[in-house]
């Protein structure tokens, strides 16, 4: 049955519009597979599993009144899975070159007369294959992103079948769950920085958010949306008065041009073994790190980072867990505060954990949300106003997304080891992402060359950093609570 013609939702309308010169709304990540796998057999894996999601075999088309999924009739799977190579300098070693290209593919705009994602596979890498994955940030989030990729590898489950509820003379209805994600994600709170909308404001604002996603909903006529879009109004007027982020060379007017980075995984058992140590969370610590591997090297630039500290927004997720699979953008954004400053590396995990408890139940999240979702209906002048608002308030965007436990394997080969990068929006010129995969953990970066040409100096200082939490947690007597 051919798929029907499907509006964008306001919110994937917003992270449609927001590429601009200096940063392309594209998910970047790379995966390293052994032993070497042929190109052939990825594409059929992707052909059998991927193109299964009708996303991926849908373009978009713009309008002014915002865009639709429509499917591609000219669809080319050589063109969105297609062969790399590294091209390595004199002296440069694999893993340079693969980071380059990464870099060079963050920057290449994704050709917006065809679906919005490409795969770049270079056959022969470290003895084994690499894939560079690109997805525009419009077709999901990365918790919905991370279901989806996993469901093509080896095991990986394919998308649910939608439950249609018949209804003569009209188009068939969704799932009658699929609108209640926001309402469980306020009363059934699934990520470490929760959501109180309900307790400020009553069920009415689950709703009325709800409304601001759903394309189909008309946006007139409901008190809840006028009430929300006071509200929402009130909160940008909030942000504007958050004092501008303190000034390092991580801030300034970037070029464009990306360079990416990422290190080996740290033992997540010993992450934990740590946290529980000092009855911190494992995130406690991982923010604690990431705060002293930046503060690290800007005081090796010359930089005094004594008494300073930078603002991140972190992304925070929205939706049940359970339905990532349907694609789009389902999460908030929540500014924390990172002790960049802070040289002793215990009194800067107490200081991430207190920021941490001061976002804990906050309802930033939830107006973030809506923020975006109402900027997809504005004219994108008016946008980039507001997504300007955003880039002076925090020098990084920081993300943390939970992969699976075990290792995973792809037509055979294994997923030894697999890391991505998030976009920033506006002027943001940094991008961190940490990643948890098969027992360890995985910090990467991306950075604005102008602003931070050599990320590797800062992924370099993350394992000494977590060397010195864990040598004070060895010499502690061991007790107190578990923190999850």
């Amino acid at each position: 049955m051919p798929v029907a013609a499907e509006r964008m939702s306001r919110v994937d309308t917003a992270w449609l519009r927001m590429d601009n010169e200096v940063n392309l709304m594209m998910i970047v990540g790379v995966w390293l597979l052994t032993p070497a796998l042929p190109l052939e057999a990825l594409r059929e894996r992707i052909e059998s599993r991927l193109l299964k999601y009708d996303r991926f075999r849908q373009k978009v088309v713009a309008d002014a009144m915002g865009a639709t999924w429509v499917v591609d009739d000219d669809f080319d799977l050589d063109h969105h899975v297609k062969p790399a190579r590294l091209v390595r300098e004199k002296g440069q070693s694999e893993r340079a070159a693969l980071q380059a290209l990464c870099g060079e593919l963050a920057t290449t705009p994704l050709d917006h007369t065809r679906p919005l994602w490409q795969f770049h596979f270079i056959e022969h890498y470290e003895g084994g294959s690499a894939m560079v994955a690109r997805i525009h940030h419009c077709i999901g989030d990365g918790i919905a992103l991370t279901s989806v990729m996993m469901s093509i590898t080896d095991g990986g489950n394919e998308p649910p079948k939608r439950r249609r509820k018949p209804a003569e003379g009209a188009q068939d209805a969704q799932d009658p769950h699929d609108g209640d994600w926001l309402a469980d994600a306020v009363l059934k709170p699934l990520t470490e920085l929760t959501v109180k909308a309900i307790g400020m404001y009553g069920s009415g604002i689950a709703k009325s958010l709800e409304l601001l996603a759903n394309p189909q909903e008309p946006m007139q006529g409901s008190a809840e949306i006028v009430r929300t879009g006071a509200q929402v109004l009130k909160d940008v007027a909030a942000f504007a008065l958050m004092p501008d982020d303190a000034p390092t060379r991580l801030k300034g007017k970037p070029v464009g041009r990306k360079v990416v980075a990422w290190g080996e995984p740290i033992p997540l058992d010993a992450v934990k073994a740590v946290g529980k140590a000092l009855s911190c969370s494992v995130n406690d610590v991982l923010l604690a790190c990431a705060a002293g591997a930046i503060g690290g090297y800007l005081a090796e630039r010359g930089d005094d980072p004594i008494g300073k500290e930078i603002r991140a927004m972190v992304p925070v997720n929205l939706r049940p867990l359970e339905d990532a699979w349907k694609l789009g953008n389902r999460f908030g954004l929540a500014p924390l505060v990172l002790p960049i400053g802070i040289a002793n590396p215990v009194e800067r995990v107490y200081a991430v954990h207190a920021r941490m408890a001061e976002l804990k139940g906050s309802y930033q999240p939830l107006l973030a949300f809506a923020i975006l979702a109402m900027t997809g209906l504005f004219i994108k002048p008016v946008q980039d106003a507001v997504l300007g608002l955003f880039a002076k308030k925090t020098t990084a965007v920081m993300t943390n997304v939970p992969g699976p436990a075990q290792l995973l394997t792809l037509c055979g080969s294994t997923m030894r080891q697999n890391m991505f990068w998030v976009p920033a929006s506006g002027e943001v010129g940094v991008g961190l992402s940490i990643l948890s995969y098969g027992g360890g953990v995985q910090f990467g970066l991306i950075t604005d060359e102008r602003l931070c040409p050599d990320p590797d100096a800062i992924i370099q200082r993350f394992a000494p950093e977590f060397d010195q939490l864990l040598l004070v947690a060895l010499m502690l007597p061991w007790g107190g609570p578990d923190v999850d």
